[in-house]
Order: structure tokens, then sequence, then C-alpha cells
């Protein structure tokens, strides 16, 4: 054998040590390309129906905030309702209220003097630090009668 028969016999043999390398990577990459056709089909079969769920629970929410709007615009408008009804009840009955109760009062008191023999007189106190004392006079008044 010459040398470049030697050398062809070495290039053929490393040739032939690459080809079945590669076949051998290019067997693997078609293994995990199958699994990973399988994994995307698996996910896409278990996508659609979890899609179409959040479809229908984002329109249910949808109705619910409809609804829910629409009672908050009802309260609004019973409550400003309440307003004008509470303040048209203040200004027809509070005027004549005050002066019912005015009288009232004016009545009690005057009744209330005319039973006690003395006038009465507003009560006097004398402040200290705190502390509320009745003030001389009056305290003579009760002390003589």
């Amino acid at each position: 054998m010459t040398g470049g028969e030697v050398a062809g016999i070495l290039v053929a043999v490393f040739w032939a040590i690459l080809v079945s390398f590669l076949a051998v990577v290019l067997a693997r990459l078609a293994q995990t390309l199958k699994a990973t056709t399988r994994l995307v089909a698996e996910v896409t079969e278990q996508a659609v129906p979890l899609m179409a769920d959040a479809s229908a629970t984002v329109r249910s929410a949808q109705t619910q905030l409809d609804r829910v709007d629409a009672i908050a615009s009802d309260v609004q408008e019973v409550a400003s309702n309440a307003s004008a009804l509470s303040s048209t009840v203040a200004s027809t009955f509070g005027g004549p209220l005050v002066k019912v109760a005015a009288f009232g009062y004016g009545v009690r008191r005057a009744l209330s003097r005319k039973g006690d023999d003395m006038p009465a007189e507003p009560s006097r106190r004398t402040v200290i630090i705190g502390r509320t004392v009745p003030s001389a006079r009056r305290t003579n008044k009760k002390r003589k009668g």
C-alpha cells in the first residue's frame, strides 16, 4: 500500500465516523422534535377549554359589573331623593316646630314661676379652678328662708 491509499483509507474512516456521529445526532433531534410536538399538542388540548372557561368567566364578570352599576345608580337616586325629602320636611315643619317648642318652654317656665313665692333669678355660680361653687348671695338667701 502506498501513502496515497493509506491517506484515502484514513479519510474514508474519518468520513464514516463523522456520518455516524451526525446520524446519531439527527436521530436524537428527531426524538426531541417528536416529544416537543406531543407536548405542544397536549398543551393546546388543555389550553383551548381553559381559554373558553376564561372567556365565559369574563363575560359573567361583565354582567355582574353591569348589575352592580345599575344598583349603584339606583342607590344614588334614592340618596338624592332622601336628601330632597329631608330638606323639604325641614323647611316645612322646622320653623313651626321650633315655635311650638319655644311656646311650650315659655308656658312651662311661666307655670313653674307661678307656683314659686320668690321671683326666679338666674342661677349664679363661681368657677374656681375647675370647680363650680354656688355664689354667696344665693347661699345666703337659702339660709335665711
